[in-house]
């Protein structure tokens, strides 16, 4: 839902970077305790918006895009709420995806069980995995909770129950997590899609607004089922990720990155701040994005608000630590805003862009310097002459990538002191052979990049 932009542990030290220009002493991360099932450890994720994504807007039309998904090289399906849209209060012709009717249902204009099923079924022969949409914050206000188990629920002054306080969201009712018999019977819904429908994991819509307690005792359970990633939609609660969660919203890292592409009219933040994973415990990371169902619908689309970088910050974020995720109809230059509460079918027209994402996603996946495994690539930062040219390289062994951005609008010549990570690479684009120097000197246009991989 509405995103949650709260300050982790990682601000905190691009801050006294940018004010000193020193990095502080790195704090030891702790090793976290939600371990992450290897399919994770290289994979790109794939947002599935279900009512925009086709006409029909239904399970089987979708499955017909899932070689094209496959040939794109995502890994990980996460599907925006599947489950029955509340009818009361709801907001809109259609309602929010996350005013949830039934925990256990499925929302029939996708489809029926059956379908979702054949649906689940197939993405795994593929090679895929599903992460479902869990609304752990609030009901809807006409799901059967309310009238039997109305305890369950955050109570005004006025003794009734309300929407969550501080919020616009009059679609939905605030959960109480005080009540111990509304956090099992969470739990258990949970696990029914697991049990069910066999999904893979979930992302935790506003996790930070739920207890970090609640989540680590639902990890536990959940991972009994079977073995499980989860993502929660928060940055500011950072124990989320120690036991709970496999990794947070890279929120801060989109703020930086959207700084980033004000090029030359603004001031450039520090990269290596932008690119340190400070805070978080070891195994863990932010997902990485340009772009989501709220950013679209509400911020504007990338293009909008990142302009002629786009393709720039795209070579960033995928090679920066993290997991970096692309939402429908990115990967086809989808340049309009998404109706959030009515029907906005996507335009799947030719692009470009679906080859530029292919490369970036098998970069990704093929090359272990990018890996989110137990035992991440350091970033190294890479001296270079001129302030608008960061550069940066990453290792792991005799894998490496080699990464050199434009962020302003005007073309530059640089000159990179390449150190260790001077040899012979793979232009990740063109395909073909490149060799770094010890001081490399390049070119690049406005809000151009380089980046180069040691597999092919």
């Amino acid at each position: 839902m509405t995103k949650m932009r709260a300050t982790l542990l990682s601000l905190l030290t691009a801050a006294a970077i940018l004010v000193s220009g020193v990095a502080p002493a790195a704090i030891a991360p702790a090793q976290a305790s939600a371990s992450q099932p290897s399919w994770a450890d290289n994979a790109v994720i794939y947002e599935v918006n279900m009512r925009q994504y086709t006409k029909e807007g239904t399970f089987k039309a979708f499955q017909t895009h899932l070689p094209r998904l496959k040939a794109l090289g995502v890994k990980i399906l996460w599907f925006m709420p599947l489950q029955p849209i509340s009818v009361v209060n709801r907001k809109g012709s259609l309602g929010s995806p996350y005013s949830i009717a039934d925990y256990k249902g499925i929302n029939p204009e996708y489809g029926t069980e059956a379908d979702f099923k054949a649906l689940v079924t197939a993405a795994h022969a593929s090679g895929f995995k599903i992460v479902l949409d869990w609304v752990g914050n609030h009901t809807g206000w006409d799901n059967k909770w309310i009238t039997d188990h109305p305890d369950w629920y955050t109570k005004g002054a006025d003794g009734k129950i309300t929407w969550p306080v501080g919020t616009d969201w009059t679609d939905v009712a605030d959960l109480n997590y005080g009540s111990e018999a509304m956090r099992a019977e969470m739990i258990a819904s949970m696990k029914f899609w697991l049990t069910n429908f066999d999904i893979d994991g979930f992302r935790a819509d506003v996790a930070g607004a739920v207890p970090t307690d609640f989540w680590e005792t639902a990890r536990k359970e959940l991972d009994t089922v079977k073995p499980i990633w989860m993502v929660a939609e928060d940055e500011g609660v950072g124990a989320l990720v120690d036991n709970a969660f496999n990794a947070n919203y890279g929120w801060s890292f989109l703020g930086k990155m959207s700084s980033m592409a004000a090029g030359s009219s603004g001031k450039i933040p520090a990269i290596d701040a932008v690119l340190t994973s400070e805070g978080y415990p070891t195994g863990t990371y932010p997902m990485t994005f340009i772009t989501n169902h709220d950013e679209n619908s509400w911020n504007g689309t990338e293009y909008e608000r990142l302009g002629t970088a786009v393709k720039m910050l795209s070579a960033f974020y995928f090679t920066a630590p993290g997991m970096p995720l692309i939402y429908s109809g990115q990967e086809v230059a989808l340049n309009k805003r998404l109706k959030f509460f009515e029907k906005d079918e996507i335009v799947w027209n030719a692009s470009p862009m679906t080859a530029f994402y292919q490369k970036l996603v098998a970069m990704k996946t093929k090359n272990s310097a990018l890996n989110t495994d137990m035992t991440p690539a350091p970033t190294k930062f890479l001296s270079a002459t001129n302030y608008y040219t960061p550069a940066y390289g990453r290792a792991d062994g005799k894998n490496k990538v080699f990464v050199v951005l434009n962020l302003s609008r005007s073309k530059v010549t640089t000159t990179v002191t390449s150190g260790a990570f001077a040899g012979t690479y793979y232009d990740v684009f063109t395909g073909k052979t490149v060799k770094v120097s010890a001081k490399h000197k390049l070119t690049l246009p406005g809000h151009g990049y380089l980046v180069l991989s040691s597999v092919k």
